[in-house]
């Protein structure tokens, strides 16, 4: 064997060990949810709960309504900790209940996520506005403040895709819209955030 090969071998043995290790950093924990041990429940809790309280609060818009939701999806999680495959990380997992359960939130408030394309006369203007944009990377407590003051269906949008990572067809499917509106609708709540921030 020669060394080059010995060391990609290395190399991916070791990347193998670290990748394994990430997989299972809270397994334990996790192990010790399934069967009930609430020490196991409050490290998990204290792990994630600052991250699954932002998610709702930049959904929901309310410190109150995003603390509730926060702590009913950490018992949702705990009831049906079971469910949970390992396909995707514990975060990642627990995260798709809090924005579902926010989205639900929502809901009972009546957003209302319009199909963009049944509306005749608007267009999608989400060509290259690249200078706009780095002009508002530049004011993030501004941007924050302008993001929360917008209508709950545009604040979600920009939420979901910008702060979360979310992409148009994963919106889409959380939503129950189609892709294209979830473009659409970006578009228009990112022309609503400059407005916002403009002062329009």
């Amino acid at each position: 064997m020669g060394a080059a090969t010995h060391i990609k071998t290395s190399l991916y043995v070791k990347m193998a060990n670290v990748e394994a290790a990430f997989r299972n950093l809270h397994q334990d924990l996790l192990d010790g949810c399934k069967i009930g041990d609430q020490k196991a429940q409050f490290q998990i809790y204290k792990l994630y709960y600052k991250a699954m309280y932002n998610t709702s609060l930049r959904i929901v818009n309310d410190t109150m309504e995003a603390e509730d939701i926060m702590q009913e999806s950490f018992l949702s999680a705990f009831e049906k900790i079971d469910t949970y495959s390992g396909t995707v990380s514990f975060g990642a997992w627990l995260k798709k209940i809090v924005v579902n359960r926010s989205l639900d939130a929502l809901n009972k408030r009546k957003a209302v996520f319009e199909d963009i394309e049944s509306h005749i006369g608007i267009r999608d203007e989400s060509g290259d506005d690249s200078a706009r944009y780095e002009e508002i990377d530049s004011r993030v407590e501004e941007v924050k403040e302008a993001i929360e003051r917008l209508p709950d269906g545009y604040r979600v949008i920009l939420s979901l895709y910008l702060l979360e990572g979310y992409d148009h067809d994963e919106i889409a499917e959380i939503l129950s819209i189609n892709s294209s509106t979830s473009r659409s609708q970006l578009s228009r709540a990112k022309q609503k955030l400059i407005g916002e921030l403009k002062g329009k």
